[in-house]
């Protein structure tokens, strides 16, 4: 049985830059599931943390990183890379205890400064090892006390190692504990290349083989490999779907109205984050584009939640004001209300924490 606990001042979000609506049995579904929610923004550079308040209303916290994009998490860890720096967060919280309403604390204590690589998509291995798309020199790399990053794979059209940004190589997925898959926008050996092929040049290429596995994509982000399937969004057509390993085929599941960019998964359920344009060119040539007109409907900024069993949109967030584009999503299982700590208040030099006694 967890403490009691207060219930802490209205979250910062709750000013007129940021408005954050819910479908009404949002906060439910996360009870069900038993889970919470951390995305980011790295357009307004924020990591939010959603989760229930004592009422069942929606709690939004929020903590500032400069250009925070990918993430990552085993609900005790969470690692997010940013404009500069890979930072890895730890839960100190242990089961059953709050701190000012929160049952969920996670605190940066481990930055790694890589220097601007335009870091994206970044999966922990079993063994602990951090690999992540550097997307601006085109492979996946792993940090180093050393360098501002190790190379480990890049695909065999990219001629050589270089901050020139050929492919838009973006997404990255485990599989079996072993990285497997990426996505890149084109197969492109030339620098920015790959925004000349964003209509259809994209594909998801296996790791172990160097062989695409399927192609002809838009823009696409986020492989992840979820029981026995390769599931990816086909960004630029604002489509959830899955890849028929054997045929090579895209098989679109969902339409969500917006540029997709994060994916995480939740028993039947698959969250998508979705963008607004962020200019008035963004979508110009897209498959989007035709198909928000066709629909009816103009690009959202929000989570919509998508049972894998139908393909139908079940829950939705959506979020109004400066946040127009979100990156990536994670879950959090076991929290109700996760909030962190940043670098804007002196919050994180006053609460201190000790672990277990070691042996001298």
């Amino acid at each position: 049985m967890k403490t009691p606990h207060p219930e802490p001042a209205p979250s910062p979000t709750a000013d007129a830059w940021l408005e954050v609506l819910a479908s009404r049995d949002f906060t439910s579904w996360l009870a069900e599931q038993h889970l919470s929610l951390a995305c980011t923004t790295y357009q307004t550079a924020k990591l939010f943390l959603l989760g229930r308040r004592n009422d069942g209303a929606l709690s939004v916290f929020e903590r500032t990183f400069n250009r925070c994009m990918g993430l990552w998490s085993d609900g005790q860890t969470m690692w997010m890379s940013s404009e500069f720096q890979l930072w890895r967060f730890e839960n100190v919280l242990l089961s059953g205890v709050w701190h000012e309403g929160y049952d969920q604390l996670y605190i940066p204590r481990i930055g790694y400064t890589t220097g601007d690589l335009d870091a994206h998509d970044l999966v922990v291995e079993p063994g602990g090892r951090v690999v992540f798309a550097n997307t601006k020199f085109s492979c996946l790399a792993t940090t180093t006390p050393q360098s501002s990053f190790a190379p480990l794979w890049r695909p065999a059209f990219i001629s050589k190692l270089a901050p020139e940004d050929r492919c838009h190589l973006n997404g990255v997925a485990l599989r079996d504990g072993r990285v497997q898959y990426v996505t890149v926008v084109a197969q492109s050996d030339a620098t920015d290349g790959w925004r000349d092929r964003r209509r259809d040049g994209g594909c998801v290429i296996d790791v172990q083989t160097g062989n695409v596995v399927v192609s002809g994509l838009s823009m696409p982000h986020s492989p992840r490999f979820y029981r026995g399937q390769l599931w990816v969004l086909n960004s630029g057509a604002g489509q959830l779907g899955r890849v028929d390993l054997q045929r090579g085929t895209f098989e679109p599941v969902a339409f969500c109205p917006g540029y997709l960019r994060g994916l995480a998964f939740s028993g039947d359920y698959a969250l998508v984050t979705l963008s607004k344009p962020r200019h008035e060119a963004t979508f110009r040539g897209l498959p989007l584009s035709d198909e928000l007109l066709r629909r009816g409907t103009d690009a959202q900024c929000g989570i919509q939640v998508v049972d894998l069993r139908t393909g139908d949109v079940v829950h939705w967030l959506r979020m109004e004001g400066q946040v127009t584009e979100l990156y990536d999503v994670v879950t959090l299982p076991g929290a109700t209300r996760p909030m962190a700590l940043g670098f804007k208040t002196n919050e994180i030099q006053r609460l201190l924490s000790v672990g277990e006694p070691g042996i001298l």
